[in-house]
């Protein structure tokens, strides 16, 4: 790449930069971040919450700290020295907000210690910051002190969160409370800490976070030499045992090499080089990086890869292990070229897991260190790959967006402050020249924020004994360790091409969308061997399938309740390797379920019986469904019920004229819902209720789920379709048996019986007979459908499993830890979680897989008969009066009325 091209890429990220931080100040400040969609500020608690991702914000102008050090790296020094008066005057770090130690500390006080690193450097140069009195050193000490409450804990290991004002223990704080936090939680705060103690002279935070440190190192598990993902802070006892260098783990691994660097302690060297040693052992499957457990470290502990890891590469090569860097940083540049950008998470064969994309720069880091250690212009090309994707598919008016879903395009409003802190860092010192930078960016270290922190500290205010504990533990082969960073200038002397070769088999890699890593997919071609069966492609009713789970040791158990358990015993597999692919497939299929139950749960809805006798008051738990009217955005459907020929729903109806304008009633089973909801509305249906095949079956006992689509497009289906389960239909089939015309009401939430019977003719005697029942029974009707509705919706909207896969089986999990249970539902792929169970004492039938359908007849009698014996008090009365006998009928009503009044459906 010619040097104008070179500078005219700078001059693009100069560009960009200028477009998100001018925004941000322009439109968000002092507000801690942008919302780019919306062009305003993020401000704690006038937003929804969202959770963990809020806990980075202080109401500290947090954009602006972050972005301190990046002004100067891109030779903005008359901004900086404006944005340093701003922070001076503006900032407040005494605010009464609960924030992340570890965010807080990389960002905000990282943020801090690098503007007063690059402040006193510019003093130093005569030009700009000579009113600069160390003002920033002086907050971030303030900072580092408001932090050490975080660490009143037996172990030394930091609480999570932290009161900016109130500290820890104090009622007023909100916080305190918490017994887990993550490795790197606790693990990345050395760097900062260290600094500040050797930039004041307080050698307390050093102190500290070397204890942390040390505690870290002691709970490793000695005989892999891994870390979980989360530690107790009071016990030291690990709480996710799974280990990675991802989400979680991920920077603890970096700061035990930097520190060293930083520092010059050999003990951190030491430490790192033990844990890369079980890293490459355990963890690196080139390319992939795969979580493992730390007991069990050759069992892989999930099969997808999340996109922290991508800052990996870029660790290799600080610690001159330069192939491996290659081959995993050059998976990752096919994945975005795939994608446009790094999913959150992807699986092992590369397809997307989790989605989003907030605009992280871990890659970018990775892709400026390969270049400064190999020279290879094909990294410029990859930087210019990420500067054309995000002015092309992040870029908004108001700045960059960070992408809610890669593979649709689709937009957050959300710009995190690491954006501006490390993507345009990066980016622009990847295109710069020496000369391009007012100061010798070799004099200083990267954070994990990319905040920058003076090499010279390791000579300064070293107070703290450096006695080498490390070699206690465990004994070191030191001819594996350099001991020095490795001269990039001779890395590749005899072979410029050398990273073009490690580059070259990988460059199809995710194409091939090889399932398990590349070297034993070609083995298993060339054995014929075809590639283990996926969760999401799993048929219960595939006997190809079956055979494949009973040679991976898994066992299919059909429960009474017409569920199918799914459970893995390692030692009834075929060999070793299927017990492994039946260990994955179970985890994909808990892990299949867990995300879908996060994306598509909805709650309930209601079919309210609202003719006479009912008036309202009988309220049905119902499932919703993925297509047809949406009850929650439209007006609610009411009408009148007909069962439909046939039953199934299946095929053309032969009774078109009998379900007319109105709500057709359709068995479960034979076909999928939306098979069953576009032949009842081509015979003129205004809606449609599914009734489950699975007789005794109840909301009360089975967790609901959503009806999913048939993969195809679904948006001809335009009415309300809503699923019962048996006990609740039969209410509805029992009602229709006794009075015939029954009309319903399909809504969202059931509806107060003013509601139901406003401009309806009402007989005079409901109005005129009683008037003191009436009015006593008004608000008892409200108060009743909020009882039978509100409350029991409520408790089942946890359970609503939603799912919509273009397999075509739909599976409902049980959470039960050793096994899995699969829901025979209409033919439409569904996965969903719950630890609700059969009741033991009903008598269930299992549901047959086939889908067989009895007669309706004896269907209708066998419904009505169970109905009659699980339910003895429920009583429709077992004569229909005429309309004329009106003493009669108004008798009958207040006796139904006074049974109902007990009965809580």
């Amino acid at each position: 790449m010619s040097r104008e091209e070179k500078q005219k890429l700078g001059n693009q990220v100069l560009e960009m930069f200028d477009h998100a931080y001018g925004n941000y100040m322009e439109h968000a400040y002092p507000a801690d971040e942008l919302m780019p969609l919306t062009c305003r500020g993020r401000v704690r608690g006038q937003e929804p919450s969202r959770g963990d991702v809020d806990d980075a914000l202080g109401k500290f102008s947090l954009t602006l700290i972050d972005s301190l050090d990046t002004l100067v790296v891109l030779n903005k020094t008359k901004e900086f020295e404006d944005a340093v008066r701003k922070v001076l005057r503006d900032v407040n770090l005494d605010n009464d907000v609960v924030v992340s130690v570890f965010e807080t500390n990389i960002r905000v006080l990282g943020g801090l210690l690098g503007g007063h690193s690059l402040a006193i450097m510019l003093k130093e140069k005569g030009e700009y910051m000579q009113w600069y009195n160390d003002e920033l050193l002086q907050m971030a000490k303030q900072l580092g002190y408001k932090l050490l409450p975080a660490f009143n804990t037996t172990s030394g290991l930091p609480y999570p969160r932290i009161n900016l004002k109130f500290g820890i223990r104090k009622p007023e704080a909100r916080t305190g409370t918490e017994t887990d936090t993550c490795t790197a939680c606790a693990g990345t705060l050395i760097l900062e800490f260290a600094a500040l103690s050797r930039f004041t002279g307080a050698t307390i935070f050093e102190e500290y976070a070397r204890k942390a440190l040390d505690f870290l190192w002691e709970k490793r598990q000695r005989s892999s030499n891994l870390v979980g993902v989360t530690i107790n802070i009071h016990t030291g006892d690990w709480v996710r045992k799974d280990s990675g260098v991802g989400a979680g783990i991920d920077s603890y691994y970096e700061y035990l090499l930097k520190a060293y660097v930083l520092l010059g302690d050999d003990s951190f060297l030491e430490r790192f080089n033990t844990h890369y040693d079980a890293i490459m052992r355990y963890i690196s499957q080139p390319p992939l990086l795969l979580d493992v457990h730390i007991h069990k470290p050759m069992l892989n502990a999930r099969t997808w890869m999340d996109a922290l890891l991508a800052f990996f590469p870029g660790l290799q090569v600080l610690k001159g292990d330069i192939r491996p860097a290659i081959e995993t940083h050059e998976m990752l540049y096919q994945v975005i070229k795939k994608h446009n950008f790094l999913p959150e998470a992807f699986t092992t064969d590369f397809r997307v897991h989790w989605a989003q994309h907030p605009l992280r720069p871990e890659f970018a880091e990775s892709t400026y260190f390969l270049y400064k250690a190999t020279g290879d212009p094909y990294y410029l090309e990859v930087g210019k790959t990420l500067i054309e994707n995000l002015n092309k598919y992040a870029r908004v008016p108001c700045g960059f967006a960070a992408m809610k879903d890669v593979r649709t395009g689709s937009h957050e409003d959300r710009m995190d402050s690491f954006f501006l802190a490390e993507m345009f860092k990066y980016l622009y010192l990847l295109f710069a020249d020496k000369e391009d930078i007012i100061f010798d960016i070799e004099d200083y270290i990267f954070t994990t924020e990319a905040h920058l922190l003076p090499l010279w500290l390791s000579t300064t205010n070293q107070s703290i004994s450096k006695k080498n504990t490390t070699s206690e533990y465990t004994e070191l082969d030191d001819s594996n360790f350099d001991w020095t960073c490795p001269n990039t200038q001779i890395l590749f002397p005899n072979d410029p091409l050398y990273a073009q070769s490690i580059r070259e088999p990988l460059k199809n890699v995710v194409d091939k969308s090889c399932p398990r890593g590349i070297i034993r997919v070609e083995e298993s071609f060339r054995s014929g061997a075809k590639p283990p069966l996926r969760a999401r492609d799993f048929m219960a009713t595939n006997p190809e399938h079956l055979e494949i789970l009973k040679k991976m040791g898994v066992s299919l158990i059909h429960l009474k309740d017409g569920r199918v358990q799914l459970v893995q015993h390692a030692i009834q597999a075929a060999s070793s390797i299927d017990a492994e692919d039946g260990l994955r497939f179970m985890q994909e299929m808990i892990e299949l379920s867990s995300q879908q139950q996060k994306e598509q749960q909805l709650p309930p809805r209601a079919v309210q019986i609202v003719s006479h006798p009912f008036f309202g008051r009988v309220v049905l738990t119902a499932g919703p469904a993925q297509f047809g009217l949406d009850l929650s955005k439209h007006k609610e459907t009411r009408g009148f019920v007909a069962s439909s020929k046939p039953y199934n729903g299946c095929s053309e109806l032969t009774n078109p004229e009998a379900v007319m304008g109105k709500i057709a009633l359709i068995q479960r089973g034979q076909c999928m819902f939306a098979e069953k909801a576009r032949n009842i509305q081509n015979a003129g249906a205004i809606g449609g209720i599914v009734i489950d095949d699975n007789e005794g079956s109840s909301s009360d006992t089975a967790p609901l789920f959503q009806m999913a689509g048939d993969g195809k497009d679904t948006d001809d289906i335009k009415i309300p379709m809503l699923f019962l389960f048996s006990k609740e239909g039969s209410i509805i089939l029992d009602a229709i048996r006794e009075y015939e015309e029954v009309e319903v009401l399909l809504s969202d939430k059931a509806k107060d019986r003013a509601a139901i019977l406003k401009g309806k003719m009402i007989p005079s005697y409901i109005i005129n007979s009683n008037p003191e029942m009436e009015n006593e029974e008004q608000p008892s009707s409200e108060n009743d459908s909020q009882n039978q509705s509100g409350e029991q919706i409520s408790s089942s909207s946890q359970e609503v499993d939603l799912v919509d896969q273009e397999s075509s089986e739909e599976n409902s999990l049980n959470s039960h830890p050793e096994s899995l249970s699969l829901a025979n539902m209409d033919n439409a792929a569904s996965i969903s979680p719950s630890e609700q169970t059969s009741n033991p004492t009903e008598n269930h039938e299992t549901t047959n897989l086939n889908g067989e359908c009895t007669d309706l007849d004896n269907q209708l009698q066998e419904q009505s008969e169970t109905e009659e014996d699980s339910n003895p008090n429920v009583s429709w009365g077992k004569k229909v009066q005429p309309i004329d006998s009106i003493l009669a009928d108004w008798n009958e009503d207040i006796e139904a009325f006074e049974m109902m009044e007990k009965d809580e459906l």
